[in-house]
């Protein structure tokens, strides 16, 4: 299977699971509403084919493996809402279309965030007869492991930490180590969550190999900061689907600014050999994880 066909197979199965996961109310079906929008808005599921692709290295993915996948899209889809809002980075375009506090409203838009990243840990924790694994005792420790591994990566220890480095670094002078401190919180925490947890969803336990994952996903979860930074500059409004030169425009620390672009695409492209000589022991089945290495560095968007 190329990379193509996975992304479909990825993009199609947590998406299937996501909408027969995301129950209406009638009490609350603007809430609902805004919280679909903002899931089922195009993005390109990078997380999700992180889950499947590392679980099928051991295994074939399972009910579990679809709820990891479905949650850390939920957390990346509140990241997103929240970003956005006017005490973020302020955007009125995300993939294209109207970021969901411009579609809706700001306090709609702050609630469907708050509802899907509790949404995700809905997910994980769900009953046994919901996940379908083999035995009840292993299925919950596996979910115990899961919650704890996305919990880590989307709160304080992750994601959080690093928005909050974001928004203290605007308008100054920083040094490219406290660049990648950021980008290793804010962005890759949650890359490399979906590697772990792909991982966990099918039983791996051995430290050694999760190591070895970790040392992928730490590489591919820079790597995609720096290529965010460079077509930040180098695409166009519509090719992007958000504003051109956002970053800039706010006087965010970037890589480009920091390393010049040429260096910007050195670094890029080192992160990728370190990711692909990381993942390259696991054989053929790696296959898909290499390539996402490459597509995540070529991307244009």
């Amino acid at each position: 299977m190329n990379l193509e066909q996975f992304s479909h197979y990825s993009r199609d199965r947590v998406d299937r699971y996501l909408n027969d996961q995301l129950t209406q109310y009638d009490a609350a079906d603007y809430l609902h509403e805004a919280m679909r929008y903002s899931l089922f808005n195009g993005g390109k599921r990078v997380r999700p084919m992180l889950v499947y692709a590392t679980a099928e290295l051991f295994s074939e993915s399972n009910r579990l493996t679809d709820a990891s996948a479905a949650a850390i899209e939920s957390i990346h889809a509140y990241s997103l809402i929240h970003d956005d809002l006017p005490a973020m980075d302020d955007d009125d375009l995300r993939r294209g279309k109207p970021t969901c506090h411009i579609q809706f409203d700001e306090a709609t838009a702050i609630l469907a965030g708050d509802a899907l990243q509790t949404f995700a840990f809905e997910l994980l924790s769900a009953s046994y007869n919901e996940i379908d694994t083999d035995n009840l005792a292993d299925c919950k420790t596996r979910q115990l492991r899961l919650i704890r591994s996305l919990s880590r990566a989307s709160g304080r220890f992750g994601m959080v930490t690093g928005q909050m480095i974001d928004l203290n670094n605007v308008d100054r002078s920083i040094t490219l180590e406290t660049l990648e401190k950021m980008h290793q919180h804010k962005t890759g925490a949650l890359i490399r969550a979906s590697v772990l947890m792909g991982a966990q969803s099918v039983g791996i336990e051995d430290q050694k190999i999760l190591s070895q994952l970790d040392k992928y996903a730490s590489a591919i979860g820079l790597a995609f900061q720096v290529q965010d930074d460079i077509i930040d500059i180098t695409s166009d409004t519509q090719t992007l689907g958000k504003n051109q030169f956002s970053d800039s425009e706010a006087n965010k620390p970037t890589y480009p600014k920091l390393l010049g672009l040429e260096g910007a695409r050195e670094k890029a492209n080192t992160l990728k050999q370190e990711a692909i000589e990381a993942i390259s022991p696991f054989g053929d089945k790696a296959a898909p994880l290499i390539q996402l290495a490459s597509y995540i560095i070529s991307r244009n968007h």
